[in-house]
């Protein structure tokens, strides 16, 4: 593995993510912002954040997929949310648990969530973008 993922002495231990990842590999891979849209560009989950987060995520695992990788080589996680609120985070972890599930692999790199006010179209409520290192 070219990511080592560390949560150090004097951080909090989150669970969803750690805090640090230590990247050793030689290729990196920047995934585009994915949003809630299925092959042919449909949104998946209008007004559902956990439906439009898993999409996201399976989405990011898609195009890693692509590039050689999986969420192991993931160094970096940034996700947008339109209009958010620390009552949204259920949704968005339940979100997170499904595509965990549907993947059998956790996206537990360090972590961004950055509030916005819009996406690219109305019904989109998260982005998720990505970068990765692979050996």
């Amino acid at each position: 593995m070219a990511i080592t993922l560390v949560d150090p002495e004097g951080l909090p231990k989150v669970g969803a993510y750690r805090q640090v990842a230590v990247a050793t590999g030689s290729r990196l891979v920047f995934v585009a912002g994915q949003v809630a849209w299925d092959a042919d560009g449909a949104t998946v989950g209008a007004g559902d954040l956990a439906a439009q987060v898993e999409r996201c995520y399976l989405n990011v695992h898609t195009a890693l997929t692509a590039a050689g990788g999986t969420f192991a080589d993931v160094a970096k996680l940034t996700v947008y949310v339109v209009d958010w609120t620390p009552d949204k985070m259920p949704y968005f972890l339940d979100g997170v648990a499904r595509a965990t599930a549907r993947l059998g692999e956790t996206p537990a790199a360090p972590g961004t969530l950055v509030g916005v006010a819009a996406l690219d179209v109305p019904e989109h409520l998260v982005e998720v973008e990505a970068t990765a290192v692979l050996d």
